[in-house]
C-alpha cells in the first residue's frame, strides 16, 4: 500500500466531484457554473481517481508490485 497515491487519490476525487457538480449546474457562484468543459474535467478527474486508488492499494501493479 502507498499512502502518497491513496491520498492523492482523494484529493484528486474530491476536486472531481466539485468540478463535475458546478460543470453540471449543481453548485453555483464560481466561473465554472454550468460549463460543459469543466463537467468533462470533474468526470476525468473521477477517473483518474480510481486508477490512482486502485494503483495506491497495490491491486493495479501485478508483476511490477514491490
Amino acid at each position: 500500500m502507498k499512502p502518497g497515491l491513496l491520498i492523492f487519490g482523494a484529493l484528486l476525487f474530491l476536486a472531481g466531484v466539485v468540478w463535475t457538480l458546478q460543470g453540471a449546474n449543481v453548485i453555483k457562484g464560481s466561473f465554472m457554473t454550468g460549463r460543459t468543459t469543466w463537467l468533462a474535467i470533474g468526470l476525468g478527474c473521477l477517473a483518474a481517481s480510481a486508477v490512482v486508488v486502485w494503483l495506491g492499494t497495490g491491486r493495479g501493479l501485478g508483476k511490477w508490485k514491490r
